[in-house]
């Protein structure tokens, strides 16, 4: 079972945090991405979209791979107990692969990225549930860089929570997610929904 949600419908003071000069786009938390204060997962990997992954049947917490494989030169953040996400993106694009048109590769042909934070829970019949809450679209380059800063409403607590990179409206697949790739690709599938690789510990 999977519900989803966007964060313009659960915290509006997210809306359009892509625009400069937004004076809510740190909202009035003491909590920093990298202070360590009351986070619930810190990641310093994000495994993207290729190989096994790459197809719409690949789901993970719901959520289609996209169709074709992409790579990432790095990616990293934080999400705090009171549902303060941030999110670094660097050089996520289409992969150089024959499956990819020519003028494609190495290329991130979106405007712009959301996250995802995914969540279990158990519902009141006792069956496992997950609930996704998407951030709205943050500015994305051609050369797949990112800085997503939002607050999603979050249980208490969030169990096995992780994070995915999706493209905007129209493009709802994830293109990465919280995790290790040697843990991941390698296998040939997908990073699975709550595996102690998923995220790193905060400290």
């Amino acid at each position: 079972m999977s519900n989803t949600a966007s964060a313009d419908e659960t915290t509006p003071d997210n809306a359009g945090r892509a625009h400069a000069g937004d004076p809510t786009a740190a909202p009035g938390s003491t909590c920093t991405g990298d202070s360590g204060c009351d986070l619930i997962m810190k990641f310093d990997t994000l495994t993207p979209a290729t190989g096994g992954h790459a197809n719409s049947d690949n789901l993970v917490r719901g959520i289609a791979a996209g169709a074709l494989p992409w790579v990432i030169k790095s990616g990293s953040g934080s999400l705090s107990r009171y549902g303060h996400l941030v999110v670094r993106v660097r050089g996520l694009v289409l992969a150089s692969n024959p499956s990819v048109p020519a003028s494609l590769r190495g290329v991130n042909p979106f405007p712009a990225f959301r996250a995802v934070v995914s969540w279990l829970s158990i519902g009141s019949d006792g069956a496992a549930a997950v609930t996704n809450v998407s951030t709205g679209d943050f500015e994305a380059n051609s050369c797949g860089n990112s800085d997503i800063e939002a607050r999603v409403s979050l249980p208490q607590p969030c169990a096995a929570p992780i994070v995915l990179v999706t493209g905007p409206p129209g493009a709802e697949f994830w293109f990465a997610v919280t995790g290790d790739e040697a843990a991941g690709s390698r296998r040939g599938h997908a990073p699975g929904p709550a595996g102690p690789n998923q995220t790193k510990p905060a400290r």
